[in-house]
């Protein structure tokens, strides 16, 4: 077993990583108390190290709760390491074609074991509050989360479906099901207001050649901008494109 000697390591990178090891495992966000209490690293110094990895984008911290959860910076390392098939590259100028149709913020979010997370954006209004950015992991009754819900296999998104349930309308889950049977029919996906008042989302599915979920594409805009339902001219276009990205990634569509 290889050991490491002593001094040739460095302890503050170590603790750092440490912080972000911890927020990875707990899997939900955390208040600067909730980080200290597990750490037990002092106020002044834990300050200095969250500051640090925020600023650089390994964490990212909501300025409405104030709690920290893993940043972009992570998803792009991530990528990096896994190669995902350069999905982000291939599809960002699909995204920058579709938020030009329809004159709203468009995103890519991709699976993570604590479900979807957000990877990419496209904004229109830089000022337009969606309630979400790079690196939020999305509900799962979101058009984004219905999606995954409908495409991933149940294996996979067991542990994420009970923590989901657990805080969600039982009245709306109820309707989950169907609505997957659905998604998976017709190939896309809606949700009203999820997320912000007056902000609704319609997502659709990307596939490799493989037949397996690469990520999901969502358009997220004002309400009675974003249709509800597949005949509308926006959402034919969309699952048109859909098949489109799909298919420059080697999936064949059989009907």
């Amino acid at each position: 077993m290889e050991t490491t000697k002593k001094g040739t390591t460095i302890q503050s990178l170590q603790i750092g990583l440490g912080i972000v090891d911890l927020l990875a495992k707990e899997g939900r966000p955390l208040k600067f108390t909730d980080i200290q209490n597990l750490t037990q690293i002092t106020k002044s110094n834990l300050y200095k190290y969250l500051n640090t990895l925020t600023q650089i984008g390994i964490l990212y911290r909501n300025k409405e709760s104030g709690t920290y959860i893993l940043g972009s910076k992570l998803i792009e390392y991530g990528m990096a390491a896994a190669d995902q098939e350069n999905v982000v590259d291939r599809i960002a100028p699909y995204l920058q074609e579709i938020n030009v149709y329809s004159l709203n913020t468009v995103l890519y979010s991709s699976w993570t074991n604590n479900g979807p997370m957000i990877v990419k954006e496209v904004k229109t209004n830089q000022g337009f509050n969606i309630g979400a950015q790079m690196g939020t992991l999305l509900p799962i009754l979101s058009a984004t989360g219905k999606v995954f819900a409908a495409f991933i296999d149940e294996h996979f998104i067991h542990e994420w479906r009970e923590k989901e349930f657990l805080h969600t309308d039982p009245e709306k889950l109820n309707l989950l099901d169907e609505e997957c049977k659905l998604i998976r029919k017709n190939g896309i996906s809606f949700a009203r207001e999820p997320l912000v008042s007056s902000v609704s989302s319609v997502a659709f599915p990307v596939f490799n050649y493989k037949k397996k979920l690469l990520g999901v594409i969502t358009v997220v805009g004002f309400s009675d901008l974003i249709p509800n339902n597949e005949d509308h001219e926006l959402s034919k276009y969309l699952i048109n494109v859909s098949k489109e990205i799909s298919a420059s990634f080697g999936y064949e569509q059989h009907r």
